[in-house]
């Protein structure tokens, strides 16, 4: 009798192990454990500057950047091309230039964002 209660036990474990393994793959995205709303919301000192491109880029704008793209360089991108920045009207094809204005090296991630590419 305790050996069906062992092997109950282990299989309720084991898949509550795997539920936890699947829910923490799919949680990671491009953001990775940060909901894009949340890491778009961070963006908020860059909205002038997405708009349009003769706007001065603000230093708070520019060190959120250069950390998005230190630590979660495709986030940029899948921020850039939400839904929510489409409603908050950034211009893709302006924001991508920000890291450019911003002077940040190494910004691969600020060079193409989907069909956008920075010269």
């Amino acid at each position: 009798m305790a050996s069906n209660t062992n092997k109950a036990w282990f299989v309720l474990m084991l898949f509550v192990v795997s539920n936890v393994f699947l829910w923490d793959v799919e949680a990671a995205g491009e953001c990775g454990r940060t909901p894009i709303r949340s890491a778009a919301a961070s963006m908020s000192p860059c909205l002038g500057a997405a708009k349009n491109v003769k706007a001065k880029v603000s230093p708070a704008c520019c060190a959120k950047v250069g950390a998005l793209i230190k630590n979660a360089p495709k986030c940029l991108c899948a921020v850039l091309l939400s839904p929510l920045a489409k409603q908050a009207g950034i211009n893709p094809g302006i924001a991508i230039t920000i890291p450019k204005r911003c002077n940040i090296k190494n910004r691969s991630a600020g060079k193409k964002c989907g069909k956008y590419t920075v010269p």
